[in-house]
């Protein structure tokens, strides 16, 4: 199943849909607008979204904020998952398109849940709200209440590792695990919200911003496949990817699939690791770092 789905094709797609027979398959665009600094995306959605956008609140309905322990976005369990894609209007059969205005860095962790729960069709916008945009599409204002959907989630089917496995693949030549942060987190010279700075010793550096173009589209997959392999993978070792917790990651791992590599998110990610005051943090440009 694609991954991706570019403006036009995305608005060409509502386009035909308009007016369909009720029961039949749909697209269904979900707006999953967050950042660390405005988490509630909802006044930017209401200000303007792609026609028909259903809002999505990572906070409340991507992530479990009463798991303790397990990281500051903990994964929601299955029968909560189920509720959020019915609120969504989401059907068995149907599309989910996923869009965010910061080219899918936080519109992954709805596509990498979608995906996990076994939902067959999700994708991301690629380039996000501003590809939409820049293309000349409408935008509409206010909210979108959909009709309840009657999907279920069913988790496994993307590959997750915790704590003690994100560990291993750090700690010797059983995989690679990569750190999805800028590299002034990685390196441990600034850390704007987790108790102690610096990286899960072991950890490569593999920025996810780096993934995008300058349009912020993602790279093709043949830059893509190179730049991961200059990284150290390689289809004889399993990968995993981190990043403060678990939100970003979820894009780097979007983009690996793109490269035709399969590859697990490490769900609690730094904010649970830096929090376990018995593991090491490692600090500076190489993965061992001075650990601490």
């Amino acid at each position: 199943m694609p991954i991706l789905i570019d403006a036009d094709a995305l608005a060409a797609r509502l386009d035909a849909e308009r007016g369909a027979a009720p029961g039949a398959s749909r697209t269904v665009v979900l707006d999953v607008r967050w950042t660390l600094a405005r988490p509630d995306g909802r006044d930017a959605y209401r200000a303007g979204h792609i026609p028909t956008a259903v809002y999505v609140d990572l906070d409340g309905e991507l992530a479990d904020h009463g798991a303790v322990g397990e990281g500051r976005h903990p994964l929601p369990d299955e029968a909560a998952f189920t509720r959020a894609m019915r609120r969504w209007g989401l059907r068995d059969g149907d599309a989910a398109i996923v869009v965010d205005d910061a080219s899918g860095m936080s519109a992954a962790r709805a596509w990498w849940l979608l995906r996990h729960a076994g939902f067959a069709d999700a994708r991301l916008l690629d380039g996000g709200l501003a590809a939409w945009v820049a293309a000349g599409l409408p935008l509409e204002e206010g909210d979108v209440e959909p009709e309840p959907g009657d999907a279920t989630a069913a988790f496994g089917a993307m590959p997750v590792v915790d704590l003690d496995e994100a560990d291993a693949l750090g700690a010797g030549d059983a995989g690679v695990l990569l750190d999805a942060r800028a590299g002034e987190r990685y390196r441990g010279e600034v850390e704007p919200i987790d108790p102690r700075a610096g990286h899960i010793p072991g950890a490569v550096s593999a920025p996810t911003a780096e993934n995008l173009d300058v349009d912020g589209r993602f790279r093709s997959p043949d830059e893509l496949r190179e730049r991961f392999a200059a990284l150290g993978i390689d289809d004889a070792h399993p990968v995993a990817a981190y990043c403060g917790s678990g939100v970003t990651a979820a894009h780097e791992v979007a983009a690996l699939a793109i490269a035709g590599i399969d590859a697990a998110l490490y769900p609690g990610s730094f904010s649970q690791w830096a929090n376990r005051p018995e593991r090491p943090v490692a600090t500076g440009a190489a993965p061992e770092g001075d650990a601490a």
